[in-house]
């Protein structure tokens, strides 16, 4: 244990790094006129952390990359615009930018937005109430790279052997003991698990193992688990599993690492990582100590002696014992008869199970259990919260449903056309962007110029990028990031779209990259024109059709869903083909003209210029509202 302790604490470079020179700008003085007081040029400070990409090192130095990567070059460092360095070569390159350079603090280098750092709510926080608590893990990785074989050899069971096709199906929570101390994991069917949680507001891990199998290298997901990590602000370890195999490349894979922004310890670093191999059991208790040192570092810490909150992690409704639910306690304790309210739904804790299904009365901070007694099946990352009494419970419910109500979709994410209006308010501070983009050589360049952008203090973060058409996952890491999607040459999965619209979320697509540009720039200072997106009104079915008294057609339909008024654009559609597109000109109830007609009612349509309307055909009224109102 004390060896990992000081690996982690004190940490060496492997790497020498040659003095870097100063920059040919910097070289010579600036010659100054006649009569000018002589300058004195006094250095100026600045925080770097232990590692960082040449375009962080650009921003913070407030020059261009271009320069940085020269310098590098002068003194035999080859680096790329995405290539890591460590402190000592950032630090002789801001010294010859007139920088004074000091180590930025730990706990300051992670991601800075602030939703990042937000865990469920901590009672009781005098000095001395709060206690160490064991840390709640997540495990994440590519397909098939060893994430439940893993959690299979740390908790002695095989688990996997049971879930059909040996992926994993479902999520729970477990713990193991290592040196007397405890451990969390969530077991999670991947990082679209793991955001959706952080989506309805509950961030429950505190540490993310990403698996790397050694055969097979940094995959597609794999780059998705480090983006969706780095989103939610949680330290990363990384366990490089299959090295038993003949075709292992370790090397490769931390090579593969540090290119994606994360650079191990071993090569000076601040990750953490470590080789195993999960089939063999090869390296398992290093990689326990490991978890146990980062969760010492991280400070995670607990009240035990207040009234429980956790969070749904699952939840079932069983055949012959009611509704079930999974939580994981985040504070406090949980005790056996106490009144909980989960959402919407309460009730009295009448049995709990641990996570091998012994009954227990209570549980403390970071213990997973299984409750019964709730009225009702809750939803998954729901917050459950310990009660006095019912009459507590009842008031409680109907704080939740008041803010729910208050809480309209639009504001669960960023929209570019409200986007000033945010940042006068005070309400954003950072540009959170999912950028899906039809290749791989577009993300360069619209990354360059995004991050570029800045204005009003607000910077522009690319939280994730990757290549193929925008997905469910792409919009719940928008949710959870309070972000925005833009596709670029590519579309948007029905499913997304979908969902997009239900949380109000705005995606952005563009085939030009100056037009995607330049409607970011402009939302940042307040200047971009609105668009309009066409909205439903409502859908009727055409019963019979008749002539009116001026020889022209009309329908007597029945409306489906919504309203239809007169005035209304209206297409109609014949099956899958739309065969007219007008407006409703006039629109009756029996003999009487009416302005409009609500769902499940009769009514007499007339549409302008189209009398070939045949029963059977289905009239949808829509119009054009501005996004993100």
């Amino acid at each position: 244990m004390a060896r990992v302790y000081k690996r982690v604490y004190k940490r060496v470079s492997k790497r020498v790094n040659k003095p870097v020179s100063k920059p040919d700008d910097a070289a010579e003085p600036e010659v100054k006129e006649a009569g000018d007081s002589p300058a004195t040029t006094t250095p100026r400070p600045v925080e770097l952390p232990y590692s960082l990409s040449v375009r962080q090192l650009a921003d913070l130095l407030q020059t261009s990359a271009i320069d940085i990567i020269k310098q590098l070059m002068r003194n035999g460092i080859m680096a790329n615009i995405n290539q890591v360095v460590n402190y000592e070569t950032a630090a002789a390159v801001a010294t010859g930018y007139d920088y004074e350079a000091r180590p930025m603090p730990r706990r300051a280098q992670k991601p800075s937005a602030a939703e990042a750092k937000k865990r469920l709510p901590l009672h009781g926080e005098e000095a001395g109430a709060l206690q160490p608590r064991p840390p709640v893990v997540t495990v994440m990785g590519h397909v098939d790279h060893g994430k439940t074989r893993l959690l299979d050899a740390i908790r002695k069971t095989n688990v996997m052997d049971t879930e059909a096709g040996q992926i994993t199906q479902h999520i729970g929570a477990y713990q193991t003991e290592v040196n007397g101390q405890r451990i969390t994991f969530l077991d999670t069917p991947g990082h679209e698990a793991f955001t959706a949680m952080r989506a309805h507001g509950a961030q429950i891990t505190d540490i993310t193992i990403l698996v790397v199998a050694a055969d097979d290298g940094v995959m597609p997901q794999t780059l998705e688990a480090i983006d969706h990590a780095r989103a939610a602000g949680v330290p990363i370890v990384v366990a490089i599993n299959k090295i038993d195999k003949a075709e292992a490349s370790p090397d490769r894979v931390k090579q593969q690492l540090a290119d994606a922004g994360l650079l191990i310890e071993e090569w000076g670093g601040e990750v953490v990582c470590v080789a195993i191999s999960a089939k063999e059991g090869i390296g398992i208790t290093d990689l326990l100590e490991n978890l146990l040192v980062v969760a010492e570092v991280e400070e995670l810490k607990a009240n035990p002696s207040h009234p429980a909150v956790g969070v749904v992690i699952e939840a079932e409704m069983d055949k012959t014992r009611g509704p079930l639910a999974t939580v994981l306690i985040n504070n406090g304790t949980l005790k056996l008869g106490d009144t909980v309210v989960v959402g919407t739904t309460w009730g009295r804790v009448k049995a709990m199970f641990n996570d091998i299904g012994k009954p227990v009365k209570k549980v403390g901070p970071s213990a997973p259990v299984e409750i019964l007694g709730l009225s009702s099946v809750p939803q998954a990352g729901e917050l459950l919260t310990a009660a006095t009494d019912e009459r507590r419970a009842q008031a409680l419910m109907e704080k939740h449903k008041l803010e729910t109500a208050k809480t309209s979709p639009a504001s669960k994410g960023v929209n570019l056309n409200t986007l000033y209006d945010q940042i006068s308010a005070g309400r954003v501070k950072e540009l959170n962007l999912i950028l899906k983009t039809d290749v791989q050589g577009s993300i360069e360049p619209i990354r360059n110029s995004l991050e570029q952008l800045a204005a009003n203090e607000v910077q522009v973060r690319i939280i994730h990028s990757g290549t193929g058409n925008v997905t469910e996952s792409d919009v719940m890491l928008a949710i959870a990031s309070r972000g925005l999607v833009i596709g670029f040459g590519v579309s948007t999965e029905e499913g997304a779209r979908r969902l997009a619209s239900t949380e109000g979320i705005d995606i952005r697509d563009y085939q030009v990259i100056y037009n995607l540009i330049d409607d970011v720039a402009k939302a940042l200072k307040g200047m971009l024109e609105p668009t309009y997106v066409e909205v439903i009104v409502g859908r009727a079915e055409v019963r019979v059709v008749f002539s009116t008294t001026k020889g022209r057609k009309a329908a007597g339909a029945y409306v489906l869903e919504g309203k239809v008024s007169r005035g209304d654009p209206v297409r109609v559609w014949r099956g899958e083909e739309k065969v007219a597109e007008s407006t409703v000109s006039s629109l009756k109830r029996f003999k009487d003209n009416v302005r409009e007609v609500a769902s499940d009612y009769e009514c007499g349509i007339g549409i302008d210029s189209f009398d070939e309307i045949q029963v059977g055909d289905i009239l949808e009224t829509f119009s054009q509202e501005k996004a993100g109102q």
